[in-house]
């Protein structure tokens, strides 16, 4: 049995060489310290000691080593999160390598640009979905000399396996060559156009950030049991915020449990107890909708009960002086208060929502209610983390004051500036789009917000999906970037009679799309990314198959979208073939409080998914001469893929296979009486 967290003893973040660093010196000084858990076979949590972590951790930078991982060498993780992601994200990093995270649900499309873009030496995959487009990729590029698969019967001993007899002095070489320069990760943004540039993110930004939020964050932990110093993060190490999460707690030493969002929260924070909770705004709100249709369904006094449980709570925390009546008011539903403390655990000392914004009434709510919560807001371009509310002085829906060593300010348009140490040097291979992301020396974090008098930070939207400048839409006639997730032109489209415009719904207004952004190829740099920019491109009159084939792009580049594709040849007018994208329906299905079990035909179906996919077509519209317009389409649930025959290995589709697979859901949109709306 280990000894228990040592959360009191902080690590310094400004002694480390880099993040790897952390299992090191966790090691050194307290090796029996529980610093991690990881979920056996049955699928209970077991507790990790440090110097077991760092055993594990030097077994896959050995495999990496004896592989010929080589410091500066990307390596593409493509997974969830538990434990053994952990391993091989600071494997990669102990070997003085560079990280390159992609979620679960990742297109094909996706992997293949990021596989070309970032020339990686490895890839590690969780699960055997995107074994064929890696295994294609590893033919095209040379530097790709090992793909691996953590679900197959040997799981991560396939990484050890090759330095099982290396001596672990060559790890604790290439450690002790690391510098907080060095590129740590390449994040990749998820949910728009495939080929925006990768976020370089180096050593330091990444522990400026959680150090930061670590110091923010441990006074809730005042007056715990080490022992019970324990943290769940429910958030994708995909992305800079579960990044963030992981780092600070590993830096507090206090013991760390990963856990995939895709995974329902109550049952695994039921499991793991913790007395910190990292997860998302929109899963305290999943949480209180279902505690809220508990009750309904319980009947009319439950439900009654709830919503006076509900104001009452919201009420108790917004008034700073609580008299003896509130008090007594509160006993009364401590009964309905008592599901959500046990919902989370039953020890939650912090609910950290470091993903979206909580509203200020479920704020109040459950801080009233007994569930500490605080917001953080952060971009990926700035490590993660760059405000955080205050245990014990929040202000209720804000998402808190500036981290310790940043730097905000309110820009032309609402937009949100920052500067400080946590923030990126640039992208991959993008000089240009490097550029404009900053503004005499401050990074345009993309997303607007209000800072008030006592300097408390509310997020209230955002312009674009990354901090450097959205690209106007490119004409067709430019030389085209390979396919992304097979948009290809029309070819041989005739003039078509003018269409009406797409009606567009106030909902879907709501929602701007991001433009696509063209991929930039590079050279394989050794430790540090290179930064090249690009050449002006000539731009000749368009044809009419250039036109469309930007048009397939643009529509194409929305989040919820995975391939289109434009029919004109021979027909009156133009309609489109439009595929949902894959990681992007779990997501979408949660935000907008769809069933568990809804299918992706149910999906696609949904009338608030086409009022989306009208919008965005009809806005693409206006970027094309009216012949050209889409003027119907028809939604498939699933993407096209090389196993059903409609997608070539490179990503572009076969369009006469796809003539003939959906011919009726073709025909279909030609015999509706009224063209401009979806099929």
């Amino acid at each position: 049995m280990g000894q228990r967290s040592a959360w009191e003893g902080t690590l310094d973040a400004g002694s480390l060489r880099g993040l790897a660093d952390i299992l090191y010196r966790n090691a050194e000084d307290s090796p029996g310290a529980e610093v991690a858990a990881r979920r056996d076979a049955e699928g209970a949590w077991e507790r990790v000691t440090a110097a077991r972590m760092l055993n594990d951790v030097t077994a896959v930078a050995k495999g990496l080593i004896g592989t010929g991982v080589d410091a500066g060498d990307r390596v593409v993780i493509v997974g969830g999160s538990d434990y053994d992601q952990v391993l091989v994200h600071f494997a990669v990093w102990a070997v003085r390598a560079v990280a390159v995270p992609l979620p679960p649900r990742c297109s094909q499309a996706r992997l293949l640009h990021v596989v070309r873009d970032c020339r990686p030496a490895a890839v590690v995959l969780g699960d055997g979905r995107l074994a064929a487009a890696a295994s294609a990729a590893s033919r095209e590029i040379t530097d790709l000399s090992r793909v691996w698969r953590l679900d197959g019967p040997e799981g991560l001993e396939a990484v050890t396996r090759p330095g099982a007899y290396m001596d672990s002095s060559a790890v604790r070489f290439r450690l002790e060559e690391t510098t907080m320069a060095d590129p740590a990760a390449i994040v990749y943004p998820s949910g728009t156009d495939v080929r925006r540039p990768g976020a370089v993110l180096s050593h330091g930004n990444r522990l400026a950030a959680a150090r930061a939020l670590a110091d923010r964050l441990l006074p809730a932990l005042r007056g715990v049991n080490p022992g019970a110093a324990s943290a769940l993060v429910h958030l994708p190490l995909s992305d800079s915020s579960g990044q963030a999460a992981l780092a600070a707690c590993m830096l507090a030493r206090v013991r760390v449990g990963v856990v995939d969002p895709a995974e329902r929260l109550v049952e695994q924070a039921r499991a793991f107890k913790p007395a910190v909770l990292a997860t998302a705004a929109r899963t305290l709100e999943e949480v209180y909708a279902a505690e809220e249709r508990r009750a309904r369904q319980s009947g009319w006094d439950s439900n009654s009960a709830f919503g006076a449980a509900a104001e009452i709570a919201a009420e108790y925390d917004r008034v700073g002086r609580k008299g003896a009546w509130k008090r007594v008011s509160m006993a009364m539903y401590d009964w309905m208060y008592s599901r959500f403390r046990d919902a989370y655990g039953g020890r939650l000392r912090l609910a950290v929502c470091l993903n979206g914004r909580l509203p200020a009434t479920l704020d109040h709510f459950y801080n009233g209610a007994g569930v500490p919560v605080v917001q953080v807001f952060g971009s990926t371009e700035a490590g993660g983390a760059l405000t955080a509310g205050v245990p014990g002085a929040r202000r209720a829906g804000t998402h808190g004051t500036v981290l310790e060593g940043a730097e905000l300010r309110v820009g032309p348009g609402g937009e949100l500036f920052a500067r400080g140490p946590g923030v990126f040097p640039g992208y991959w291979n993008a000089q240009a789009a490097g550029e404009t992301a900053f503004r005499d020396g401050w990074l345009a974090t993309g997303h607007t917000g209000e800072i008030d008098e006592d300097g408390f930070v509310t997020v209230t939207g955002r312009l674009r999906v990354q901090a450097c400048a959205d690209p106007a839409p490119r004409r067709a006639a430019m030389p085209q970037p390979p396919p992304e997730r097979g948009t290809q032109g029309g070819g041989g489209l005739a003039a078509a009679p003018q269409p009406p415009a797409l009606e567009r719904s106030p909902a879907a207004q709501e929602r701007p799309t991001a433009p696509a952004q063209p991929a930039v190829e590079q050279a394989r740099p050794t430790a540090a990314p290179a930064l090249p920019a690009a050449a002006p491109a000539a731009q000749p009159a368009p044809s009419p198959e250039e036109i469309v084939a930007g048009l397939e792009q643009r529509i194409a580049a929305h989040s919820l979208v995975g391939q289109v594709m434009v029919i004109g040849r021979g027909r009156p007018y133009c309609t489109a073939l439009v595929t949902l994208a894959a990681d992007q329906l779990e997501y979408w299905r949660l935000v907008n409080n769809r069933p568990l079990n809804a299918s992706p035909e149910e999906i696609a179906a949904d009338p608030e998914l086409l009022r989306e996919i009208e919008y965005v077509v009809g806005e693409a519209n206006t970027t094309v001469p009216a012949p050209l317009a889409v003027r119907a389409f028809h939604v498939l649930a699933e993407e096209f893929t090389p196993q059903s025959g409609l997608l070539l290995p490179d990503g572009s589709l076969r369009r006469d296979a796809v003539l003939r697979a959906f011919a009726e859901e073709i025909e279909g949109l030609y015999r509706s009486a009224e063209p401009g709306r979806q099929g």
